[in-house]
Formats: structure tokens, sequence, C-alpha cells
């Protein structure tokens, strides 16, 4: 039975290892009732935003939904539909709305949004003159550049980019392949001193429907959380392989505290949950979710030692020690 909106989660002492989370902490559900939740980010106003993937073949063709929950009201609305396939969500210094819109029938690309005006811009449709596979998830550095993933899990289009890539987009509006050796990536987040890059590679074996032959069985690969020096200019180098996962499910969406610490949701079906380790790899702390979790992401102002979770269908908020 799953557990109601409201119903706390308390976690025990060897959970709370590390003191990453606040003395007490427990665990909230704040919405349910989604499909696939994702991509949780948190406005300058303090008001929550995340993506509900509405996977086509599961939903009689929903087309996505950009959701917002209000911590003050408790209530949760759509701000958005269709959302593009929306993916993952990150408001930039201006306080916009950077959207990851993923395939199937969604906007595969990368688009910006003001949220006193509701309209958005597209800031990445093609690359080399072909549209992207599927725009995952995505962040943004201290100079306003954007780095994003491009793998491919679900949808009919066809696949034309000939690698799944993590890429970097530019405020002059020009976009650069910076990491191909990842295989498939999925989540990226960028330390807080900008001098890495984190990749989650998840690599499933799928590529979509219809795109693997009748009767091709889906080989896992690899699934690991790597580390790339960032850069002054942009460009990535030298993968550390910081955590292996393999042969089970890895991680999805990750983000840093102040400290450097990184909050990964892992989706191992034998262990999943949010696991936390230190900038080298060490897990510090875990804590067990309800539902398989797919991305994190911090409050602002006052609220931001709030983790909030997406999960399943639904959404997770916790205390923790660091914003």
């Amino acid at each position: 039975m799953k557990p109601s909106v409201g119903l706390l989660v308390i976690l025990t002492a060897t959970q709370m290892m590390g003191q990453v989370f606040a003395p007490g902490a427990k665990l909230e559900k704040i919405f349910e009732g989604g499909h696939l939740t994702e991509g949780v980010a948190v406005a300058p106003d303090g008001t929550v935003f995340f993506s509900d993937i509405t996977f086509t073949t599961q939903t009689g063709m929903q087309a996505g939904h950009i959701m917002r929950y209000d911590p003050r009201t408790g209530k949760t609305v759509v701000y958005r539909s269709p959302s593009g396939m929306s993916n993952g969500l990150k408001f930039d210094a201006q306080g916009r709305m950077v959207v990851a819109e993923g395939a199937d029938y969604g906007g595969r690309r990368i688009t910006r949004t003001d949220l006193a005006t509701g309209k958005s811009v597209i800031l990445a449709g093609l690359f080399e003159g072909k549209p992207f596979n599927s725009p995952n998830d995505l962040a943004i550095d201290a100079q306003g550049r954007i780095y994003f993933s491009d793998p491919r899990y679900l949808g009919r289009e066809a696949i034309e980019q000939p690698v799944m890539a993590v890429y970097r987009l530019d405020p002059d509006g020009k976009v650069h392949r910076i990491i191909t050796d990842a295989t498939k990536p999925n989540g990226v987040a960028i330390s807080p001193d900008q001098k890495t890059l984190y990749v989650v590679t998840n690599d499933d074996g799928h590529l979509g429907f219809d795109q693997m032959p009748t009767g091709t069985p889906a080989r896992k690969g690899r699934m690991e959380l790597s580390a790339y020096d960032l850069r002054s200019d942009g460009s990535a180098s030298f993968n550390r392989r910081l955590v292996n996962y393999a042969p089970e499910d890895g991680p999805d969406g990750l983000v840093c505290d102040k400290s450097g610490n990184l909050f990964v949701a892992v989706r191992n079906e034998k262990r999943f949950g949010i696991n936390v380790y230190s900038p080298s790899g060490e897990e510090l702390a875990y804590l067990p979710t309800p539902e398989r979790p797919t991305n994190v992401g911090f409050g602002r102002g006052a609220e931001a030692t709030t983790l909030y979770i997406t999960a399943g269908g639904s959404v997770y908020r916790i205390k923790t020690q660091k914003p």
C-alpha cells in the first residue's frame, strides 16, 4: 500500500550517518498521483516546479505536464501542459526556468521560460543541423553556461545524433558537444567551486519504442557516477569513476550541497533511495525512499536546507544539515 500525502517516514540512526540530514528529520510526501515525476527545481520565490512525464503509451497519449507546488498553501496545480515532455528543470540567475524537453512526441530541445510573462524561447533545438536525441537533465554554471545530457530512453522519433553525449550551451547560443565517453549520460551537476562536472551514466540498453529489432534483448551497460575536470573555458576532461553500480541499475538525477557533497537519486531495485557522497565518492548517508527516486533539488532562502525528491509519481521533502 502506498503511503498517503503527509505521511512521515522516520529515519533510523544508521540512515542518519554523517549527520547529513537534520536531527529528527522526517521524509514527508507533499504530492502524489503523477505518472513519473522528475526534474524538481525551486524558483526564486520558493515555489517548487517539477515535471510529470506521461509516457504516451501508458497514459492515453497525455502530452506531459510541468507542475507547480506552493509550499505556503500545500497545493499543486498544472503550470504548463503540454510540457514538451519536459524532464530536467533549473532556474538561471535571472529567475527564468530552463527546461530539458525530451522525446516521445516532446520538443527534444532546451527552452527558457520567463515566469513573469509565461513566454518561452528556444535556446537549442538542433546540433549540426539534426535534432537532439532526448535532452534529459541540465546544470547551469556561474557564467550562465548550460550543460545538458542527451540520451534516449523512450520515443518513436528517429535517433539522428551519432552519440549520446553531454553538451554545453553558451550564453551566445553556441552549442558544443563536450562529453562523448559516458555511453548514456543522464544526471549532470556542477560542484560549488565550478571545477568538477558530475555525470551519471545509466545505460539500460533501451533506445525507445520500435528502435530495437523484434526479439532483440536489451543489454544493460555502464551504471556509474563519474567526475570530469571542468576547465574555466567550459571544456571537460579526465573522466574519474566515483561509484560503480553495475550490474544493478544506477542513479538518475543529482545535486550538490554547499560543501560539495552529492545527493544522488539511485534507482537500484535492491537499495533505492538517496545516496549521499563526498566529492571523492565516499558514501556519507543513505536515505531509503518509498518509491524509486528520479531527481533531487534544494529549496532557496530560508528553505535552502529543504531537499525535494521526485520519486515514482510523487514528490517528497526532508531537511538537511547544509544548504
